[in-house]
Parts: structure tokens; sequence; C-alpha cells
């Protein structure tokens, strides 16, 4: 008598799935969900991630407080969000179940690793004594699995010598190879990227190899699984993509510029958090012409960055609020020496120290007003990661064309979040490069040429920047207000008031300079206009997609420049019976539109530390609608 083993079960196929990843801060939750990112997309899928760190840079083991989570919406569609509620929740150990739970749709799937589970760890996570939620009826309604992952982690690396505790370490490549088999990802990359990650520590790059195949052949194996899922690619135009951060793309964005201006990128930074990854990526590549220097403090890093600009760089700065706050004598400076310089806010919550690993869109205001006397100054927002990269050129564009310091603002969600990029020719981006004055730009009186540092451009407005040392050149500028043309100290009052309207109306002038707004949805018979800035795009598209599927006509202008606004927004706001702001703070933009264009611009605020979902834009919107 012979008997056939069943084969195994074919992939169920869905549409998409948002898995959340959960642990203690030391158990590698970042690295499990950017890996399965990465092998998603070489898969081919659609993705947005929302990687979330603990506050504390060292918050005790196993409590809620040091909680690390990373979650991934995966699709064979165009999606803009990383969904609403996850389907899937991997927590490995109590304190990631308590703090996550309550985030999960109704009958979402949750593997925990069981072996966290003691009494001990229970406690640390808050559980009352002798409550244990696998047993209690905590999950209750949910899909639960539970899986020795530690325990089995231990046996893999068993053969290879690697004692119990360093084994460990290794378990959430476990649970990586687990959710890799259980969504049909390709195993290769993974391998790969250990291999070459970890190839100069063979002990640990064996551990990680036997966990992840542990986790892998342990989905295929065990008992527990009906089946495993698979997500189909999702058809993209043709092309070469990179799954891409939005401080990456903000680092790279600015090589670009540097290089499409011909000149040496130079950034002056003080690391904080959520901006210094752009440092850190930055200092990679000094082979483009890149000079990074991490700076005592942030005052030094921005006076090093107007230094730069003074001498004909291409000059940045990158920070959160509070370095906002600290910059902004200097940037009043680059104000009145009318010198270009990017000043980069990742914004975060606050104030203060706030949030520090949370994300919210608080610093509008501050980019506007944040800095004394009558000083405008451009703002650029960025409304994804991967557009980072083209706002960052289009804030050098502004900056050196004009002139002026120019404020890019980004936020932890942009900055931390990934999605797919495809990365563009570069042939197809401008050219922004701009002549330094080489030669006299003045006859004086006695017929002696001369140089004039405000004799300015009459399409722009701008003066002329010259490379200190260019022989007969030489010329002298400062904080103190200076006369118009010349350049002397002055304290003629007319001259000041005329010094302030001229660089009013420069700023005010790169509107003719920008895209006009573009409003997409129902144009023409809309029952309530969208506004957004920065981030809340995704969760914008995706409400409105939910609201015109429930048969509300709706439109949506979303806004990169900030400052000035488009030549046609005013027409546009005022074409639409209702206009509803989307922001992650107390409502700055509605503000600002209210100011500016005399209209009922509604808000509709969310400062929690996390980026609007979908669904919360959605129940807004119609509660707007049904007013």
């Amino acid at each position: 008598m012979s008997t056939t083993a069943d084969p195994p079960a074919a992939p169920e196929t869905l549409r998409g799935v948002i898995i959340r990843f959960a642990g203690d801060s030391g158990d590698g939750m970042q690295l499990t969900g950017d890996r399965f990112t990465s092998a998603s997309a070489l898969f081919g899928n659609d993705l947005v991630t929302l990687p979330e760190y603990p506050a504390e840079i060292r918050a005790p083991a196993g409590t809620v407080a040091g909680v690390s989570a990373f979650q991934v919406h995966i699709s064979d569609h165009d999606i803009t969000t990383p969904g609403d509620a996850p389907n899937v929740l991997v927590a490995m150990n109590p304190a990631a179940l308590r703090s996550e739970l309550a985030k999960l749709e109704p009958g979402a799937t949750v593997i925990v690793n069981v072996d966290a589970f003691d009494e001990r760890a229970l406690a640390k996570a808050g559980y009352p004594e002798g409550h244990d939620p696998l047993t209690a009826g905590d999950l209750k309604g949910f899909n639960v699995y539970e899986v020795p992952m530690t325990s089995l982690t231990r046996q893999a690396c068993e053969p290879l010598g690697v004692k119990p505790r360093d084994a460990e370490r290794s378990k959430n490549f476990f649970a990586l190879g687990l959710i890799s088999w259980m969504y049909t990802r390709p195993e290769q990359p993974t391998i790969d990227w250990i291999n070459q990650k970890f190839g100069s520590r063979t002990a640990v790059r064996d551990a990680n190899l036997a966990a992840f195949r542990a986790g892998h052949a342990f989905g295929e194996t065990a008992e527990l699984f009906d089946h495993p899922y698979t997500v189909a690619p999702f058809e993209k135009a043709p092309g070469v993509y990179t799954s891409i951060s939005g401080n990456t793309a903000t680092a790279w964005g600015l090589i670009a510029a540097s290089q499409q201006a011909k000149l040496p990128l130079f950034l002056g930074s003080y690391p904080i958090t959520p901006a210094s990854d752009i440092l850190h990526e930055l200092s990679k590549h000094k082979n483009f012409g890149v000079r990074t220097l991490q700076a005592e403090d942030e005052i030094a890093g921005i006076g090093a960055a107007l230094g730069a600009a003074y001498g004909g760089h291409l000059a940045v700065t990158t920070t959160s609020g509070p370095g906002v706050a600290l910059k902004s004598e200097t940037i009043g400076l680059a104000i009145s020496l009318e010198l270009p310089l990017i000043i980069i806010d990742v914004q975060r919550g606050g104030p203060s120290t706030g949030l520090p690993t949370k994300t919210e869109q608080a610093d509008l205001l501050l980019a506007m007003y944040g800095h004394h006397g009558e000083s405008p100054l451009p703002i650029v927002a960025a409304y994804s990661p991967s557009d980072c990269f083209f706002a960052a050129i289009e804030a050098a564009r502004i900056a050196l064309k004009y002139r002026t310091p120019v404020f890019l603002l980004t936020d932890g969600y942009l900055a931390n979040g990934a999605e797919p990029w495809l990365i563009p020719d570069v042939s197809t981006l401008p050219d922004i490069s701009v002549p330094f004055t080489t030669e006299p730009n003045h006859v004086d009186d006695d017929g002696t040429p001369s140089l004039w540092p405000y004799l300015r451009d009459p399409d722009t407005l701008a003066r002329p920047w010259v490379v200190p040392g260019t022989p007969g050149l030489e010329h002298r500028i400062g904080g103190i207000e200076k006369e118009d043309g010349r350049g002397n100290i002055s304290y003629v009052p007319e001259n000041h008031e005329r010094m302030v309207h001229l660089r009013a109306e420069k700023v005010a002038g790169i509107a003719r300079d920008i895209p006009p707004a573009e409003v997409v949805g129902d144009l023409d018979d809309a029952e309530v206009l969208l506004v957004g800035w920065g981030s809340t795009w995704g969760a914008i598209n995706g409400a409105m997609e939910r609201v015109q599927a429930d048969g509300r006509r709706i439109a949506h202008v979303h806004l990169t420049h900030l400052n000035p606004f488009p030549s046609n927004l005013g027409e546009i706001l005022h074409r639409y019976p209702k206009v509803v702001v989307p922001e992650m703070n107390m409502g700055q933009l509605s503000r600002l539109l209210r100011a500016e264009y005399l209209v009922d611009a509604k808000s509709v605020s969310k400062v929690k530390g996390l980026p609007f979902t979908a669904g919360e834009l959605e129940s807004a919107i119609l509660g707007v609608l049904d007013d």
C-alpha cells in the first residue's frame, strides 16, 4: 500500500493586504517591515508604508512605551495610503499586542510569538495580574495563530553553535520568513540582502539565514494555516523603479538640483529627529561634490550653510520645528542679504520636544511668520515620499533664481514612509543654473565701472550673486539695512520702506513663475472643494474615491506652493459652495485662505501624531456635505 502526500494548497489571491509588524524597539520590527517592503517592491506590488518609532530613546524593554511598529499596505492597484486598519498583526510580545490590537479591522489575523507571553512580560506590558490576553477572551473575533517564534529560532540556530541569547536576536527574521511564505514573497532578495548586510559577521549572517528559512518552512509545513495568499503585481508604466523614503528622496533631489545648477552642494546641519537621515544620506555622496557638516548646534549649522551660499554653493540646512526656532535669526539675515538658501523642515509633533518620532503639519505658520520684521520668503511643500525629490529641485530653483531663502516642508510621515518610485530620466530634469556676476554692473558718475550689489534684475527683482574674491567686484553686505542699489548702510526711513516693499514684491512675483493650481475630481459641479497641502494628499485621494463611489460630487486642489499661492487659487476657491481644508494641525492653512481670499474655509484637524486615514476624511467630508 502506498500513500501520496497532499499537494500544497494554491495561494488565495487578494487585491491587497495591510500588515503591521510590532514588537519591542530591540526586536528589529523596522528592519523586518523594510525587508518585506523591498521584497514586495521587487515582486511588483504598489505599496505605501507607515513606520512608527517609540518616542523614548531607550524606553523600558517590554513596555507599551517601547513598542516599535511598521505598517505596510501592498496591492495590485494604485494606492496612496498605508491603509486604515491592518488586516494582519504580527505581535512579538504582550506589549505589542496591547498597543496595537485596537487598530485592527474586525476579524483580522493576529500572529503572536507565544514564547514571549510569560507572567513577567505580561506584567511589564501592563496587564492585570493573572490576566493572559491569549486565554482571557481579548482576541475574540480575530483569527489567532500562536507561533513559538523564539524557541523555534533557537532550534534553527542550535546546529550553528550560536548561543541561545544570540539566536533570539534573529527571531524577527523567523517572523519575516513566515510572513514571506504566507504572502508568497520571493525569498531570494531577502537571502541576498542578509548575505550582503552581514557578510563580514559570519555567525550573525548564518543565524539570520537559518531563522528566515525556519520561519518560511514553518509556514509551509505547520498545520496552522490552510493556505498562503498572494497579491498580484501592479501594472505600472515601464521603467526602472525603486522603493524610496521621503528623506532619501529629499537627499537625492538636492544632489540632482546641484547637478542641474552646476554648483557644489553644501549641507550644514545638526542631527534632529526626523530629519537626520537627510544628513546621513548626503554624507555618502562625496563623489557628486557634496560637502556635509554636522555642526555643534542648529545655529552653527545654518550659519555655515549661509556662508556657503555667500561663497557660491547650493546651500542647505535641515531640521525640524524646534531647530527652525533656533535658526530664525540667521533666516532673517539670509532674507536681508538676499542669498539663496534652502531650509528643510521635516515637521514633527510639538511644541518643544513634543512627539519627536511622530508626524504633524504644524509648522506652516512658523515658516510663514517665524522670523522678525517684514520678511516674507517662499514656501514649498512635498506631498508624497517620492515627491520630496521634485520638491527639493523646485525649492532650489526658486532660491537660486530669486536669491532668497526658501522653506521646504516635509513631515515625519513622508520622511520615514516609502513607496515605489519611477526613477526619472535625468534629461527631463530642468536646468536651474544661474550666472554669477563677473563684471561691473554700474558706471558711477565719474565714469568708473563698479558693482552695485543691490542693483536688481527688472524681471525677478533678484540682486547680483558675486563669488567673493572676484577681481574688481569687492563689496560689503550685512544684516543692517542697505541702500537700494548701492548696498551702503542706510538708516533713511524712505529707503527702508522701499527695501521692505522690494523684498516682498520679489517673493510675490514668484507666483508668475509657478504652475497654476490644478483641480481634480468633479470639476464643474462639485458640492465641496478639498484643499490640501503636504502629506494629506494620499488620504484625501483615498477619501475622494470613497465619497464619489457613494454618488457625491467632490473636487480637490493640492498645493505645493504655499507662499506665494498659485495665481489662480482665489478664482478656484470662489467657484465651489463649500471649501474644506484637512490638516494635521489646528487649521493653519484654513486661516491663511480665509485671510487672503475671504472664503469660509472649514478646517478638518488632526493632531494625534498620526496621519489621516481615508476613512476619517470620508466621514468628515460626508459630515460637511450633509450639514
